[in-house]
């Protein structure tokens, strides 16, 4: 066979998310609670999660995004298979002079596949060069999963944790902190 024929490697490229890509975000968003929360979620909950309902919810969101809020997918060969939203910190309804990891995901068919460390990679590249400090994130205490993913890249937990919700479950998030510039 000639090698010519054989389809090169896949190429991962980061890109500013566009209207467009929202329903093909909304799914990995919904099929990565999906996976990324069994056992940490009700399932209930997470059965009942909707990629069109979603859909909707991403598109107002994005079409209304506030300064320095930045949305960006992961592609590989032209297929959509990530998404990070970054911007600045909010403290309560104050935005603060640090930055946030708002969301990643990743299609779970992708995991450990590079995408994730490139999402993140590109959103801590452009909040350093944006003039932030540290980024921030909050994690599921007990996704330990994510909570490897974010220490491999220089996050470490500072303490701080809050409560929160789904269907009467207690689903505790710890805050995540890394300085940026120079680290």
């Amino acid at each position: 066979m000639d090698e010519h024929l054989h389809s090169p490697s896949p190429t991962l490229r980061v890109r500013e998310m566009a209207l467009a890509d929202c329903p093909r975000v909304a799914e990995i968003r919904v099929r990565g609670w999906q996976t990324a929360y069994k056992g940490m979620m009700p399932q209930a909950y997470l059965d009942g999660l909707d990629a069109a309902e979603e859909a909707r919810r991403l598109r107002a969101r994005f079409e209304r995004a506030g300064e320095g809020v930045v949305n960006l997918v992961a592609e590989c060969d032209g297929d959509v298979v990530g998404w990070a939203c970054h911007g600045p910190y909010r403290e309560g309804e104050v935005r603060t002079a640090d930055a946030e990891l708002y969301a990643i995901y990743v299609d779970p068919d992708r995991i450990a596949c590079g995408v994730g460390r490139a999402l993140l990679r590109e959103s801590t590249a452009r909040c350093t060069t944006a003039g932030h400090g540290r980024m921030l994130l909050w994690v599921l205490r007990e996704n330990a999963n994510a909570r490897r993913f974010y220490e491999k890249a220089g996050f470490a937990p500072d303490g701080a944790e809050e409560p929160f919700e789904v269907e009467g479950v207690e689903v505790p998030e710890a805050r995540y902190a890394r300085v940026l510039g120079g680290s």
